[in-house]
């Protein structure tokens, strides 16, 4: 059985649960499960509406379980199923659901799954220098990042890179650009590509100084051209991209995001979690001091789960310690 043979078997083998999430509108929800009795995350999202003419033409007249809901002068709203299967007239393979499998998941993968409150942090240059740094260092020592790493050298995901500098050749500049997983790879309106640096001292964008400025105004130039030229053809242009970098991010190891300006902006986009790279290296660039000037000095807002561990471990902590001094 070849690699993609043996993942595909796996959705069938998920033995649900519970729910953990439903959010998006209701458009996608996150299931608890077994694969082969080991636990397991399964996300599931309706995906895009196909643009070919054969599926969209019979839509309309297939529909199942049509329920008017109500009526007012021209306006007219239902309920309905769509058709589970309309023969293409061309060979496209039409998919409504979109699917992420994290198999075995850990109990920070259930945490970040999970539907919780969210909270606004403020991390000064002290609380990161003595709290975050630190817990940063802890996650990346735990081997979180092996698949990072097995990506930059070339072990997996090969055939999904669509640019890289050669391996090793730019030193400290070099970086690849490949499609993010929560992109179907298909709708350009939602085209999300995540540019992965080469070097491993850049944890995040508080490891950024001034002396990198160049090398950012660089890439980020580099990341553009490489969008639009591969899908130019799909109507991508410049001016139709926006790149950014979360903080807090998923994973320690530096990273940009690429989308197009019609993805829809969730959580993911807003703000206390996305900052755009262009802010981002103007801050740098007008910033006091020498070249070792950096973003680790200034003072960041963002949010974090209830159930997070940067809540729980530093923040709800030094809220606690806070408001004991003032009583």
């Amino acid at each position: 059985m070849d690699d993609k043979s043996a993942a595909e078997s796996l959705i069938p083998s998920f033995k649900f649960e519970r729910v953990l999430n439903q959010d998006q509108a209701g458009r996608r929800i996150v299931l608890y499960g077994t694969v082969s009795n080991q636990p397991a995350i399964l996300l599931l999202e309706r995906a895009p509406f196909p643009h070919s003419e054969s599926y969209l033409s019979p839509l309309p007249s297939t529909l199942s379980t049509l329920k008017n809901l109500g009526a007012n002068d021209i306006y007219f709203w239902y309920l309905a199923s769509s058709p589970t299967s309309i023969s293409p007239s061309n060979g496209e393979d039409y998919s409504d659901l979109k699917i992420n499998l994290i198999y075995p998941c850990t109990e920070q993968h259930l945490k970040k799954y999970s539907k919780q409150g969210v909270r606004m942090v403020t991390e000064t240059a002290e609380v990161y220098k003595e709290k975050v740094r630190p817990y940063m260092e802890s996650k990346r020592a735990e081997g979180r990042l092996n698949w990072v790493y097995n990506i930059i050298e070339g072990k997996t995901e090969v055939e999904d890179v669509i640019f890289r500098t050669p391996l090793g050749s730019a030193g400290d500049e070099g970086f690849l650009l490949l499609p993010d997983l929560n992109w179907d790879r298909k709708t350009m309106s939602s085209l999300h590509l995540l540019g992965l640096v080469e070097r491993r001292d850049i944890w995040s964008l508080r490891d950024l100084r001034k002396k990198h400025v160049s090398w950012l105004r660089d890439m980020r130039e580099r990341l553009v051209k490489a969008t639009v030229e591969s899908y130019r053809e799909k109507g991508v242009e410049r001016d139709q991209l926006k790149l950014y970098v979360h903080y807090q991010p998923t994973y320690y190891h530096f990273h940009i995001h690429i989308v197009h300006v019609s993805l829809e902006a969730g959580a993911t986009q807003a703000t206390g979690k996305a900052i755009g790279l262009e802010s981002i290296i103007e801050t740098l660039e007008h910033m006091g001091g020498d070249e070792e000037a950096g973003m680790d000095k200034l003072e960041m807002h963002y949010t974090v789960g209830e159930a997070s561990e940067l809540w729980t471990g530093i923040f709800k902590r030094l809220e606690n310690d806070t408001a004991s001094r003032l009583q």
